[in-house]
C-alpha cells in the first residue's frame, strides 16, 4: 500500500506517521518572480502542489492537514495580487466541489470568513457541507486567519459565555479554551513543515504548535515535491518528544 516504506535507505515507521500536519506554503510570489512571471502564476503553481500533497498526505494515511492560506496580514499586499488569490480560491473551491462527489476529503476552513466576499463565503458553506460526511482525511485551509485574531476571538466567546451566566471564570482550563478555537477537536500538530527559508511560524497556529516539531527547508512552495514531503516526516520520526519533561 505504501511503497515508500519499503526502501531500506528510509525505514519510515508507519507506525509513526503523525495524525496532524500543518504546513506553511511560503514562496509563491518568488518563484514567479525567478521565472519573471506576475504573481498570480505562483499562486496557481502553489495550488497545484497543495493538491499534490495533500493526495499524498490522504494515501499515507494522515488524518488532518492544515495549510496556510492566506493571512490576516496579506491584505496588506497589492490589490491585484489579493484579487488573484481570491479568483484562484474561487476555482478551488468550485473544483473541490465537483470532486466531493467522488473523493473522500472533509474540507474545512479556518479563521475569520467574514472579511472574504459573499460568494466565497457561500462556496465555503456549500463545499462544507457537502464533505462533513466524509471519512477520509481533513484539510483545513486557514483563510484570513491570524493567531493571535483566533486567540481574541476564543477569549471574546468565552466571556460572552461568562456575561450570559452559562460559565464560571474559575471553569477555563486548556481543554476549555481549546474548544472555542477554529481547530475545536482537532489533535495539535505533531508536524508543521515552512517552505522558503523562512524560519519563523509567522502567527500561524499559535496555541496549536505550542509542542509541534518544526522542519524547515529553502524549498519554494511550489518546487515542493512528495518526496520533500516524505522527508520531512522521516526526519520527524527521529526527534524525541518529551513535552516539558525527561525520560527515566
Amino acid at each position: 500500500m505504501f511503497p515508500f516504506f519499503k526502501k531500506k535507505k528510509t525505514n519510515m515507521d508507519i507506525r509513526k506517521i503523525p495524525r496532524h500536519i500543518a504546513i506553511i506554503m511560503d514562496g509563491n510570489g518568488r518563484w514567479a518572480a525567478k521565472r519573471s512571471l506576475p504573481k498570480k502564476a505562483g499562486h496557481k503553481a502553489g495550488a497545484q502542489t497543495l493538491e499534490k500533497i495533500s493526495r499524498v498526505a490522504m494515501d499515507m494515511g494522515i488524518e488532518h492537514l492544515t495549510v496556510y492560506a492566506f493571512s490576516t496580514e496579506n491584505w496588506k499586499r497589492s490589490e491585484e495580487e489579493i484579487k488573484g488569490i481570491m479568483d484562484l480560491l474561487r476555482y478551488y473551491l468550485k473544483t473541490h466541489m465537483e470532486r466531493a462527489k467522488k473523493d473522500q476529503v472533509r474540507i474545512h476552513i479556518i479563521g475569520d470568513i467574514h472579511r472574504l466576499d459573499e460568494d466565497i463565503q457561500e462556496q465555503i458553506r456549500i463545499l462544507e457541507e457537502l464533505t462533513k460526511d466524509k471519512q477520509g482525511m481533513c484539510l483545513h485551509i486557514a483563510l484570513n486567519y491570524g493567531g493571535r485574531d483566533e486567540i481574541i476571538r476564543g477569549a471574546r466567546e468565552f466571556g460572552r459565555r461568562v456575561a450570559q451566566g452559562e460559565l464560571l471564570p474559575e471553569q477555563l482550563d486548556e481543554g476549555m479554551f481549546g474548544s472555542f478555537l477554529d481547530t475545536a477537536g482537532v489533535p495539535d500538530p505533531e508536524l508543521m513543515i515552512r517552505t522558503s527559508g523562512e524560519e519563523r511560524i509567522s502567527n500561524f497556529l499559535l496555541w496549536q504548535l505550542a509542542y509541534s516539531e518544526f522542519s524547515f527547508t529553502d524549498k519554494l512552495w511550489p518546487d515542493f515535491t512528495e518526496e520533500d514531503f516524505k522527508k520531512a516526516i522521516f526526519e520527524y520520526q527521529f526527534r524525541e518528544r518529551r513535552f516539558g519533561g525527561r525520560k527515566a
